[in-house]
């Protein structure tokens, strides 16, 4: 595979076709701009084209401009089958299943924050544990697990976790109707039963922000955003009951692949159809932790706002509103326009059928336009918040989804995206150099591990700038803020 493989549809947008391996049903399209696409890695781009071959695929596979290599499927991936025929992958969805995003705003500034900044990001780390298998001190019951995996956030708050606006806010609403806790395995309950409201490992974390900069005042109004504002971004997944859902599911899907005569380039892209038994439980399975990755997020919002009031004191100023919560490894079922697939077709105004698809978001974010059912009835008017978390000590933005979004399922990207591996960036990078510099530009950092530090180092992952105005430049979304770090709480 070299560039010459590639057909440039604009400046943007590249796609391989058909007619590049016997086995593709599809094209496969990657959004970036000529410098994000060098930066992709050969296996990377394989990854993208064996999506290509999938049964039931529809239209294109698809690669957002921070996509880099993952487990089957590319990480940075989005790809739709055909409902309810076409294939479930675990691998579309990955390890983290309902890996997500949440942004939660304040009344305050910057400079009214400021004096109590370091003691606001101590009292959230001691709230919110983080950290490979660390948990909280008290374990739910199994039968608690059950409930949070089948009423996620809607359950939590009823039982006063939070409020009315966590739900509206939230994607899905914060629960998924088809999860089923009997589908998830006793391993996978028991090591979720300490893990509710904890910020887990890797590239997780929660910063203390200030909108930097409002690129779209219409809809950073209607958002609440305004200029030197405090917000919270909260970035986890379902910790480790959402990695052993997939470990499981993967132990029952790849011998299956040959029960249903599924021949595929990479045993890691192992699937079945959605119509299938095995289809359905996994389905039912990966819903209810996706509920349990939304109840995390709602929980760490909970202890969050007990630290913030301790340090703040008890008054409406003092109150954390969530702007929204958006999930990046997902598979769902949506109604969406198919075809046309030309880009001269669609500049013509041309469209397609609107039909029912498996659509698997793999470090994906689904980003909705104005007027479209499953947008917020608060922000019907301008579309659904998506949010985007920088590398640690970049910026993170908040954009908005448009129109133009349909032609990659209404999808954009996930975050930066990775340049090295973890390895690489803990042999190549010092951590106690990166605290240095964090601290030298007046970012706090609270992190009890050098080595955590030093693999998800900015330096670590590609220029959130340069992705981001990949899909503003596309109009798959719009830029509405940019949001810079006074502290960082990560996880370890």
């Amino acid at each position: 595979m070299n560039k010459k493989n590639f057909i440039k549809i604009n400046n943007y947008l590249w796609e391989i076709p058909m007619s590049f391996r016997p086995d593709m049903r599809v094209p496969a399209r990657i959004y970036a701009s000529e410098n994000l696409l060098k930066e992709i890695e050969p296996e990377a781009i394989e990854q993208i084209i064996n999506v290509a071959s999938l049964p039931g695929i529809v239209n294109y596979s698809l690669a957002m401009p921070d996509c880099h290599t993952g487990y089957g499927f590319v990480i940075g991936g989005v790809a739709a089958t055909r409902y309810p025929e076409g294939i479930i992958s675990p691998g579309g969805i990955g390890y983290d299943q309902n890996c997500g995003c949440r942004l939660l705003l304040s009344n305050y500034t910057e400079k009214e924050i400021k004096p109590y900044l370091d003691k606001l990001a101590a009292e959230i780390q001691k709230e919110v544990p983080s950290g490979l298998g660390r948990g909280r001190t008290t374990k739910l019951s199994i039968e608690q697990i059950n409930k949070i995996l089948e009423g996620g956030v809607p359950y939590l708050v009823e039982q006063g976790y939070g409020e009315k606006d966590d739900v509206e806010n939230c994607e899905e609403k914060g629960k998924m109707e088809e999860a089923d806790a009997f589908c998830v395995s006793e391993t996978a309950k028991n090591r979720g039963r300490d893990q509710v409201g904890t910020l887990g490992s890797g590239n997780h974390f929660c910063e203390i922000q200030k909108v930097n900069e409002i690129f779209d005042e219409k809809a950073a109004k209607v958002f609440g955003l305004f200029k030197d504002q405090v917000v919270l971004m909260i970035h986890t997944g379902s910790r480790g009951l959402g990695h052993q859902n997939c470990t499981d599911y993967l132990r029952i899907v790849i011998p299956a692949c040959s029960k249903y005569g599924i021949k595929l380039p990479d045993r890691e892209l192992a699937c079945v159809p959605f119509n299938s038994s095995e289809g359905q439980r996994f389905f039912k399975a990966m819903s209810a932790a996706c509920n349990f990755a939304w109840s995390n997020r709602q929980m760490i919002t909970y202890y969050i706002r007990i630290a913030w009031k301790k340090v703040l004191g008890f008054s409406t100023e003092s109150e954390l509103k969530l702007l929204y919560d958006v999930a990046h490894n997902i598979a769902k079922i949506e109604e969406h326009e198919v075809g046309p697939i030309r880009e001269s077709e669609i500049s013509n105004g041309a469209s397609g059928q609107k039909m029912k698809l498996i659509v698997h978001r793999k470090g994906a974010t689904r980003a909705l336009p104005a007027g479209y059912s499953g947008v917020s009835e608060k922000y019907q008017s301008v579309g659904q918040p998506v949010l985007i978390p920088g590398s640690m000590g970049t910026a993170s933005y908040v954009l908005v989804g448009a129109d133009k979004s349909k032609e990659a399922w209404h999808t954009v990207c996930h975050g930066a995206g990775r340049a090295m591996s973890r390895q690489q960036a803990i042999r190549t990078l010092s951590g106690e150099e990166i605290i240095r510099d964090l601290k030298n530009r007046g970012i706090v950092v609270k992190c009890h591990s050098l080595r955590s530090i030093a693999e998800e180092a900015s330096e670590a992952y590609k220029n959130v700038h340069e992705v981001v105005e990949v899909v503003h430049q596309t109009g798959l979304s719009k830029k509405v803020a940019e949001l810079t770090p006074l502290a960082v709480i990560k996880g370890e």
